[in-house]
Order: C-alpha cells, then structure tokens, then sequence
C-alpha cells in the first residue's frame, strides 16, 4: 500500500538526480538518482501497525510483510489482500426458528473474533469475513434448534458457550481464533409471551399465598406458646388484657376504669348474702326518736 511518505521520498530523489544532471552536469549520477527514485516508488510499501500485506512472488506466497515500511520486487512481487489483524464484530440473527420444543423464537446475537493466521484466512478462503459469518449463522439455528426455550430464557450464558464451541470446532483450521459469542436479544410469539406473563403472575400469587400461609403458622406456633404461659400465671394476663384495653383507646381521648381489689371483695361479699338466704341478718344499730314536748321519755 502506497503512503504519502513513500511518494515524498520517491520524489526527492528523483529531484536530486535530476538536479546534479541539469546543474551539475552529471548525467550518470543524475540518472541513478533519478532510477532509485522509480525503483523506490515502485517496490516501497507501507502497512498501518493493525495490518499485515500478503505478499505474492510471480503468483506463488512469498512472505506477509509488515507492519512499516517493506519492500517488493518490482515486477514480481505484488501485494494479494492487506489483512485487518484487530478484533472484530459480526452480527449474526435467526429468524422464526424452531426449538426443541416446537417454540418459534428470532435471536440476535454478536460474535468478536480475529485473524490470528494470516496466511491461511487470505489464502485458504475466498471470503474469511463472509464464510465466518455464514458459519455464526447456521451454528445459531443448530443451538436454537437443540434448546428448549425455557432454556433459552434462563441459561443464556450456557447457550453462548455452546454456540462458541460449535462456531470453533467449524472453523478450525482457517486461521479465525479469539471467538466469543453473546446473545444480545430473543423474541418470542406475542400470544406465547401473553402465556408466559398469566403464568408468571400466577407463580407469584402462589409464592405469596405460600408466604402468607407460613406467617399464619408461625403467628398460631406464637400464639400457643403464649397461651400455656399465661394459663400459669394469670397476673401475666391480666396485664397483657391491660394494654390491649390501653392500646385500642390511647388515640380517642377514653377514660378507662380499671376496677380494685376493694371492687372485687364488695362484689364477693353480695354474692355471699344472695347465696345464703338463712345468714342471720346484719345487726342495725338502733335509732334515737326524740321525745315530745312536755311528755316524758320511758326508762
């Protein structure tokens, strides 16, 4: 590949020799100066520091040249094809393809890769960028067809590892290495996706009915536990009814009255008299009645 910098150097000595020939009158050495000149600006080449030159000896490989400055035979040696060495991406898709379980899917999906042999991706193959391509493709549709789209959907990464293997083992032998494949996008039927989302949104309603059955559990296994403590200790109880009576009115402002043990022992003793009707009857002192005016009170 021809540069700037060759041409600039081809020129100057071209305009030396022709100089020394016109000025100094030295045609001989002004003629070689002028031929290295040509000879310069046909056999020098350059390659940028990514690119490698397939170089051909009168239609036989003679040698990859570069990167920099290299040189040709002039008239027999002829650059074939300048191969890019850097890491590249190709964008491979399947559309309307079956899966293993009669499913149609469209996936989209990348491949990075590059030349690591020159030689043979230049001179094995017509077309290294198209067949390695071709080669995604129909190993995208195999893997596709060998997985279930729950599989799919879930294990994306172990899908990607399979179709690398599959794109390596097809293309091994072309001087294509450093390949990596990753699943960019899958599209599925919108009546199937529709199915998928009722069967999602059905999971998670079991999951929460299962949660909140194993909260009821938890909350009756609490509730039991309490129950045998306050069947010891009846104290406990009534100061546990205590603040619930406290909590359910705290915000409305309620006077609360607690009754006393005086309250209870009152209580206990009416229940006594009405439980025994022949208990003599309480003593009443007696009342005074003051006498008349003028009367005389008995003794």
């Amino acid at each position: 590949m021809n540069s700037s910098a060759v041409t600039i150097i081809a020129f100057f000595f071209i305009a030396i020799g022709a100089a020394t020939a016109y000025f100094l009158d030295q045609p001989v050495i002004g003629g070689a100066l002028i031929l290295i000149g040509v000879v310069l600006g046909l056999a020098l080449r350059t390659c940028a520091e990514w690119e490698r030159a397939v170089v051909l000896f009168l239609g036989r490989f003679a040698g990859v040249r570069g990167p920099g400055l290299y040189f040709l035979i002039p008239a027999f040696e002829n650059v074939y094809t300048v191969v890019d060495t850097r890491r590249q991406s190709t964008r491979i898709s399947a559309e309307d393809t079956l899966t293993a379980d009669a499913v149609s899917v469209t996936m989209d999906s990348i491949m990075f890769w590059r030349v690591q042999d020159v030689k043979r991706a230049a001179t094995e193959l017509t077309d290294y960028r198209n067949m390695i391509a071709q080669v995604a493709q129909t190993s995208l549709r195999e893997v596709i067809s060998a997985t279930t789209l729950n599989d799919i959907l879930a294990n994306r990464e172990a899908m990607d590892e399979k179709l690398q293997a599959l794109i390596r083992k097809k293309s091994e032998g072309w001087g294509i290495g450093d390949i990596a494949v990753e699943i960019r996008d899958v599209k599925i039927p919108p009546e199937l996706n529709d199915a998928m989302s009722r069967n999602a949104q059905a999971e998670k309603e079991k999951q929460a009915r299962v949660t909140l059955a194993s909260a009821e559990v938890a909350i009756a296994e609490q509730i039991a536990s309490a129950s045998h403590i306050y069947a010891s200790n009846p104290v406990a109880l009534q100061i546990r009814q205590m603040g619930l009576i406290y909590d359910m009115n705290k915000d409305r402002g309620v006077t609360i009255l607690v009754p006393t043990g005086m309250a209870n022992a009152l209580g206990a003793s009416i229940a006594l008299n009405v439980n025994n009707p022949d208990a003599p009857p309480p003593v009443v002192a007696p009342s005074f009645t003051p006498a008349a005016p003028g009367s005389v009170p008995n003794a």
